[in-house]
């Protein structure tokens, strides 16, 4: 074997030992030719698995799906040249939703690079701001200190990107040709043996504050924003317990499912309804917040925060960059959100305040339990949806309506169900490669609800289905457009408002089933989508498509919502 093949086999394998050892032990490969020595790595390794999707911008996805599902770092790695461009996109994500996904680009050797060699860009820090940190890496040679540097380079990159706030890395790695290793070769032996990082304990400062606080406080509410999928529910609902203060949580946060029996008054569900009633809104200002993860998606509960102006507002954050878009923090504690709930002890009595956010939250969740309320809008087929879906359930939601609905309609219950949306810039692409590598890392059923135009932005993302198994079944809410601008003041300016936002294109997705053999069926009433949805799923994945109004969707959702503002301004404060 040449010593160029024997130096570039002994690089890669390295590199690939390295990556799984820090727990780095799934990669998403974009084909293309730079990039070969390390897809041949990859997948050689006995403890890499491997996926393979030919489409840059959708893989990155995938793999933002992958480390959402696992709470694990994920490789993804490409070619030179454009195709490194498309995973920007999901980097950016990653970076602002604060996941470890550790980027690899393969790139051409420092003397094609800027000369006019083919498919050749700068790619040294070509993502910018948008990871925690980039490297150039050396070109393989077959010399120790080589070899040794790259390793301890990837292992602390691989330690920025598991750090607090998680994020992404990049890894330029140029080759030279030509590119084929010897798979027959062993694999070399790792000098560095291990990387760990120490959990975070509450300091004796920070619970007598935090204990201080609480019982000088008489209106508090606990907020929760998203969480991880490592969340330890049952801590969180003995600490809110103990407390007693009502429990806003976020569709997100995963608190709304799996709830004890004996906290499941105080989890809050109905905030983002209540919280339209101005009336309402002035009964329960609070002098207190403890929020725990990032700001919720909810609109009225931000409005309601920033006009209530909190004398105490308590941000736990495990990042010195802590959320704060409100500009309403008065103490961040710089820890991970359980060991907060595993240190604090409290033993405090239900206030008046909580049992008058308790009712209205009943009150409100009788409305939406009345048949009567709906007449086939989204909101009425969004509810039936969530009505049948089974226990040990994943739902992908895209951002604009659907995660919006499923903060009004997803109530609280026992059942194993988790929702998870990409929020970190809450766009609307890449929606459905990050169901497919969700439901690929959680390995249970995953329904994903999404909108006709976040549907289009990924069409590319289902061509990994024909590449692996999959369990998906698709709630594609065609209202022809952006349903979510008919909420907002674009919508009063007519003249403009189809050309401009609601965008209509007059499509259909029957074409794009049958292209991807999987199951198909077309509704457009209730009855039709209930009987479809109890119907047996026979194909891996499976596409339901209902079609709805837009003008309809606005006066109902508004006419449910004055529903309830009417029943709980009559609640005595």
């Amino acid at each position: 074997m040449s010593n160029h093949r024997s130096g570039l086999t002994s690089y890669v394998l390295r590199l690939t030992d390295t990556l799984v050892r820090q727990g780095a032990n799934r990669a998403v490969i974009s084909p293309g030719s730079r990039s070969t020595p390390l897809a041949y790595a990859f997948s050689e390794s006995d403890y890499m698995q491997t996926y393979i999707h030919t489409d840059e911008r959708s893989a990155a996805y995938y793999a933002l799906g992958l480390v959402k599902a696992t709470g694990q770092p994920v490789v993804l790695l490409c070619t030179s040249g454009t195709a490194a461009s498309n995973y920007h996109p999901a980097i950016t994500e990653a970076y602002y939703a604060r996941l470890p996904l550790i980027v690899i680009t393969a790139d051409r050797p420092h003397e094609l690079r800027e000369v006019g060699a083919p498919q050749a860009i700068d790619q040294i820090r070509m993502f910018g701001e948008h990871v925690k940190e980039s490297v150039d890496f050396p070109v393989p040679e077959n010399r120790v200190e080589i070899l040794d540097y790259m390793e301890q380079r990837a292992v602390r990159l691989l330690s920025v990107a598991k750090t607090a706030p998680q994020g992404p890395v990049h890894l330029n790695v140029p080759f030279r040709e030509p590119l084929l290793i010897d798979l027959d070769a062993q694999m070399p032996v790792n000098r560095f043996q291990q990387q760990v990082i120490g959990d975070v304990t509450l300091s004796q400062e920070i619970k007598t504050l935090l204990q201080q606080v609480i019982t000088d406080s008489q209106r508090g509410i606990l907020v929760i924003g998203e969480q991880p999928p490592t969340l330890q529910k049952e801590m969180f609902w003995k600490f809110a317990k103990s407390l007693q203060w009502p429990v806003l949580c976020d569709p997100l946060s995963n608190l709304r499912s799996e709830v004890p029996s004996d906290c499941i008054d105080l989890c809050i569900d109905q905030y983002d309804a209540l919280l339209k009633s101005e009336a309402f809104s002035q009964d329960v200002q609070p002098d207190c917040v403890i929020r725990f993860g990032p700001q919720p998606i909810s609109k009225p509960l931000t409005l309601f925060l920033k006009r209530s102006y909190p004398a105490k507002y308590i941000v736990v954050d495990e990042a010195p960059n802590y959320r704060d878009p409100l500009g309403l923090t008065t103490h961040h504690i710089q820890a991970t959100s359980s060991s907060v709930w595993k240190a604090m002890e409290i033993n405090q009595k239900r206030s008046h305040y909580a049992n008058h956010w308790i009712q209205a939250n009943d009150l409100s969740s009788e409305v939406l339990r009345e048949d009567m309320q709906f007449s086939g809008d989204e909101g009425h087929f969004v509810r039936q949806f969530i009505a049948h879906l089974p226990n040990e359930t994943d739902i992908v939601c895209s951002s604009s309506m659907p995660i919006r609905d499923l903060d009004t309609f997803f109530l609280k219950t026992t059942k194993d169900i988790e929702l998870f949306c990409n929020r970190g810039t809450n766009g609307i692409d890449g929606v459905v490669s990050t169901a497919l590598g969700i439901q690929e890392g959680r390995k249970r059923h995953t329904y994903l609800l999404i909108g006709d135009l976040a549907f289009l932005h990924d069409l590319n993302g289902l061509i990994i289905s024909r590449l692996q198994e999959t369990n998906l079944t698709i709630i594609l809410i065609n209202n022809n457009g952006g349903g979510i601008f008919s909420y907002l003041p674009q919508a009063s300016v007519e003249s403009h408002y189809e050309q401009l936002f609601g965008t209509p294109t007059n499509l259909t997705f029957d074409h794009i089933a049958a292209m991807y053999e999987a199951q198909y069926d077309a509704v457009s009433t209730i009855d039709a989508f209930e009987t479809t949805l109890q119907a047996k799923k026979v194909s891996a994945l499976r596409m339901i498509e209902v079609f709805t109004n837009r003008e309809d969707n606005v006066d109902a959702h508004r006419a449910l919502w004055r529903e309830i503002a009417k029943r709980v301004e009559n609640i005595e404060g």
